[in-house]
């Protein structure tokens, strides 16, 4: 199908964006990388009057470490993620997460600000940063704010971005020294994760001294298994203790149900995948 007619601009700056936006009201858009709004809009699942185009906002592309955090652009990327060293330092489990999504075109075009806006909860990129504790930095009308991931994750494609704002940078804890492993499970190859977990690991002498992990496509927003955390801490990096521990990864979640699994088999997913994300990361 072909997309309802639009206005389109694409201003040079973030204030110019943002004034755009707020300007055109609800029944505007933003596209980043365009890889999930193109296909929605030529479903005419979505028919904004004004499309505000990013790309040409240079000051929203980049890596860089500020102090004991790293600084991603929200129009990084996929491909520049993989590849910045920064990032394979001191977010692992950022950057391996980034290696499964979609297919090299896919990832050349994306980025990650417009993947964690978009907020599907089958996404892959939604539960790495969750595990990583990562701020989400907004610009409005009135300036800036920051807002924790677990905050900023609402429900279905909801966040807590306001009409007038944009997402304009992710903030990472560095977890230098820290394992990490994304494992997925989809019916074919590329497609959406029907349940995933990211984990990441530290360890001392053999001993897990610190582990976060989270759960995708387990919720209306990616979630935590603080079971799983807090039963890991202080166990040895074995096979043994891993698999008790990820037993704990379906406590409180609340999957759907739909054509490609029930919740009981989301269930049982979040479990194995856990088990298998984590012994993968310790090299078990």
């Amino acid at each position: 199908m072909i997309p309802s007619a639009f206005d389109y601009t694409a201003p040079s700056t973030v204030d110019e964006a943002v004034r755009a936006l707020a300007d055109a009201g609800e029944d505007a858009k933003v596209i980043a990388g365009g890889q999930s709004l193109i296909p929605v809009l030529r479903m005419r699942l979505a028919a904004p009057t004004k499309l505000i185009d990013l790309g040409r906002i240079g000051e929203l592309r980049g890596i860089r470490e500020d102090g004991d955090t790293l600084v991603i652009g929200a129009m990084t990327t996929h491909h520049d993620v993989q590849r910045d060293p920064q990032v394979a330092e001191h977010a692992l489990l950022l950057k391996v997460a980034t290696d499964t999504v979609a297919d090299p075109q896919v990832r050349h075009r994306g980025t990650l600000g417009g993947a964690v806006a978009h907020a599907d909860p089958a996404g892959d990129l939604l539960a790495p940063v969750l595990a990583l504790d990562a701020e989400l930095v907004l610009h409005g009308l009135d300036g800036r704010r920051t807002v924790a991931a677990r905050d900023f994750f609402v429900d279905y494609f909801t966040t807590a971005l306001r009409p007038d704002e944009l997402l304009v940078e992710v903030r990472v804890p560095r977890h230098t020294g820290w394992s990490a492993h994304y494992e997925k499970f989809s019916r074919v190859a590329q497609a959406w994760s029907i349940v995933a977990v990211a984990a990441t690991v530290r360890a001392e002498g053999g001993t897990i001294a610190e582990a976060r992990v989270a759960l995708t496509n387990m919720s209306s927003v990616p979630v935590r298994a603080h079971a799983v955390e807090q039963a890991l801490v202080g166990q040895p990096a074995t096979a043994e203790a891993i698999k008790a521990a990820a037993q704990h990864a379906a406590e409180g979640t609340s999957p759907s149900t739909d054509s490609n699994a029930d919740t009981a088999y989301r269930q049982h997913l979040a479990r194995v995948l856990t088990s298998r994300a984590l012994t993968a990361a310790v090299g078990a």
